[in-house]
C-alpha cells in the first residue's frame, strides 16, 4: 500500500508547490508516514474551536466508494474543527441526496460538478465547459438559486469513462469511444441504474454517438468492473480515479466527442445551515481538499476497493497522514 503523505511530500519537492498530491511512492498498511511527510502535505493541522459545539451538522454522500471517502473525510474533519457532527451516508443517487438536503435530512454532502449540470440543471453534455473552474461557476451559480452554496471544487476531477478489457480493446481494435459505432450492436454495456437517464452516460452515448448497444445491463455501482473481469459484461461506465483501472490493466477508451465533463468534487451546503456554522466550515472544507489529486483519490479508492478496508477508516488515514490531524 502507498503512503499517501510520502506521495504528497514528494510531489511538493519535485514541483515546488504545496497544496499537490501523488501516490507515486509505496509503502506497507501498516506504515506511519515520517515526521516530513507529515508536514509537509499542508503544513496545517485543523484546529477545533469551541464555539463550533454549539453547531450540529449532518453530512450525507451517495451511494460508491469515493462518496463513501469523501463523506467520512469531510465529517471527520468538521469534527476535528469542533462541529458536532453526524452523517448519513449512502443515500443512494444524486437525486435523492439533494433531495435530503433540500428537505433538510442533511446539511451537506459531496456532488460533482458535471453531474449537478446535467442531472439537475438540464445543461446538455455538449454545453458544459470544458474548463473545470468555469463548469464549478456554473454550477455555483445554478446551485444558488436553489438556496444552496457550492463550496470551491477539488484538485481532481473523476469523470465517467467506458472501460473494457485488454482483450476486448485487442479484439475490436478500439481505442476511442466513437470506433464503437459499427460494433455497438455486438456488444453489452454496463452501468449505474440512472446511467439510463443521463445525458454523461447511456443518453450522451446513443445520441452524441449515435451508438445502438446490445443491450444494457444496470449495476450496482460497486460492481462496475467485476462485470467486465467476470466477463458479464463487454464495457462498462466507470470512474476515472478507480484504482480496478490500473489493478485489472482496463482500458479507458477515448471520449473524442466529448460527453464526459468535468466532475470536481464540490461541497454543496444548505445556505441558512452555512451562515449558521461559520466560516470554520468552508476553511476546513478548503483545507482537507487540497491533497485531493487524483492519484491520491485512486490510491483511497483502493484501499476501500482492493484492500477492502472501511471508507471510515480509510478517511483517517488520509486525515493523519496528510497532516491535517494527528
Amino acid at each position: 500500500m502507498r503512503n499517501i503523505a510520502a506521495a504528497l511530500a514528494a510531489l511538493i519537492a519535485a514541483a515546488g508547490l504545496a497544496a499537490c498530491g501523488s501516490s507515486s511512492s509505496s509503502d506497507t498498511s501498516s506504515s506511519k508516514p515520517t515526521s516530513s511527510a507529515s508536514s509537509g502535505s499542508t503544513g496545517q493541522v485543523i484546529q477545533s474551536n469551541p464555539a463550533n459545539k454549539k453547531v450540529t451538522v449532518t453530512i450525507g454522500s451517495k451511494n460508491f466508494t469515493e462518496e463513501f471517502i469523501l463523506g467520512n473525510i469531510y465529517a471527520q474533519a468538521l469534527k476535528a474543527a469542533g462541529y458536532n457532527v453526524k452523517t448519513q451516508l449512502n443515500l443512494g443517487s444524486e437525486q435523492i441526496a439533494l433531495k435530503a438536503l433540500k428537505s433538510g435530512q442533511i446539511d451537506a454532502y459531496p456532488e460533482y460538478t458535471g453531474t449537478a449540470l446535467t442531472s439537475f440543471f438540464k445543461v446538455k453534455t455538449t454545453s458544459i465547459p470544458t474548463d473545470p473552474a468555469k463548469a464549478y461557476d456554473q454550477a455555483k451559480a445554478d446551485f444558488a438559486q436553489q438556496g444552496l452554496t457550492a463550496l470551491p471544487p477539488t484538485p481532481f476531477t473523476d469523470s465517467n469513462a467506458v472501460a473494457v478489457t485488454q482483450a476486448t480493446a485487442k479484439k475490436l481494435g478500439i481505442k476511442n469511444i466513437s470506433d464503437l459505432k459499427s460494433k455497438a450492436s455486438t456488444i453489452t454495456l454496463a452501468g449505474t441504474p440512472e446511467c439510463r437517464q443521463r445525458q454523461d452516460c447511456l443518453l450522451g452515448l446513443q445520441q452524441v454517438y449515435g451508438l445502438k448497444f446490445k443491450s444494457f445491463t444496470p449495476v450496482d455501482p460497486s460492481l462496475r468492473h467485476e462485470v467486465l473481469q467476470k466477463g458479464q459484461a463487454d464495457a462498462s461506465i466507470v470512474f476515472t480515479t478507480d484504482g480496478q483501472i490500473k489493478a485489472n490493466k482496463e482500458v479507458l477508451l477515448n471520449d473524442d466527442k466529448n460527453i464526459f465533463p468535468p466532475y470536481n468534487i464540490t461541497m454543496v451546503v444548505n445556505d441558512k445551515v452555512l451562515q449558521k456554522a461559520g466560516p470554520d466550515f468552508a476553511k476546513t472544507i478548503a483545507l482537507v481538499q487540497k491533497g485531493m489529486t487524483t492519484p491520491v483519490l485512486q490510491e483511497l479508492n483502493s484501499r476501500v476497493d482492493l484492500d477492502k478496508q472501511k471508507p471510515a477508516a480509510v478517511a483517517t488515514e488520509y486525515l493523519k497522514e496528510s497532516g491535517y490531524t494527528k
